[in-house]
């Protein structure tokens, strides 16, 4: 009887898989598709050629910046100044590894690890913080690998099929192009709503309404880093409400005969 106890589900519980980190990547790969397919387009027509545009998703990797560093490489601005401005658009990514390292349990081997770092987009973050406070115990390195590598690829594949089609097709049909950049905030939303808990409404509240103070009486550059600042001065003043709830559960769960 005591062998049948311990050898219940809960405690052999397997880690998530490689094939499971592709299968939770579908989501991301069918928002990237139309964002890369407009990138693609958009980078032949300021007049790239195909393979820089390619060139850019696989070393860049990051949307917003693509757009940004292309338009200014066009304009004729320097490669060091599009670079740095780029960069600071992208500095919130260090923030996500840490982010992420204070939920991961198990041990990280440093080659995977430096792997599925390099496709740490804001998606594939929301989707691996999802996997933590769902179900933390499953979150494995070959699981972010599969979404990772699978997203990277997906990205990367739209541009390819967009720089193909740079005079093509949607040329008649403006309205199309420009609502495929829409995808990407959406479905960062989506993520973000996913994880959303009751607990947090403080913090987004401060970012909405660090956001649209900065937006009205500013500028949308000044919007974000208000948002950010309101968020973050939001969740460090907030009090730790894990700590008041986790006693409880475990008090019922032992009075439980």
């Amino acid at each position: 009887m005591q062998s049948q106890i311990t050898d219940s589900p809960s405690t052999t519980q397997s880690t998530a898989t490689f094939t499971e980190g592709i299968t939770d990547s579908l989501p991301i790969v069918i928002g990237y598709l139309p964002v890369a397919f407009a990138f693609g387009l958009s980078s032949v027509k300021l007049g790239f050629t195909p393979w820089e545009g390619i060139f850019f998703s696989c070393i860049i990797y990051a949307g917003a910046s693509q757009f940004v560093i292309t338009a200014l490489l066009s304009a004729g601005m320097s490669l060091w100044v599009s670079a740095l401005t780029v960069m600071a658009m992208d500095i919130r990514h260090i923030l996500y590894g840490p982010a992420l390292k204070h939920r991961i349990v198990t041990k990280m081997s440093g080659k995977k690890t430096a792997l599925w770092a390099f496709g740490l987009t804001d998606e594939v973050f929301a989707a691996a913080t999802t996997k933590l406070m769902k179900d933390q115990r499953r979150w494995s390195e070959n699981w972010m690998l599969g979404i990772a590598l699978t997203s990277w690829l997906s990205w990367v594949a739209g541009t390819a099929i967009g720089a193909m089609f740079g005079n093509g097709p949607l040329e008649n049909y403006p309205a199309i192009e420009a609502s495929l950049s829409f995808m990407l905030p959406a479905l960062f939303l989506s993520f973000l709503l996913a994880a959303f808990k009751r607990q947090y409404s403080l913090t987004v509240i401060a970012s909405l309404t660090g956001a649209l103070l900065g937006v009205l009486l500013f500028s949308i550059p000044v919007a974000i880093l208000a948002g950010i600042g309101g968020g973050c001065l939001a969740t460090l003043l907030q009090p730790a409400r894990d700590d008041l709830i986790d006693p409880q559960e475990t008090d019922s769960e032992e009075q439980k005969p």
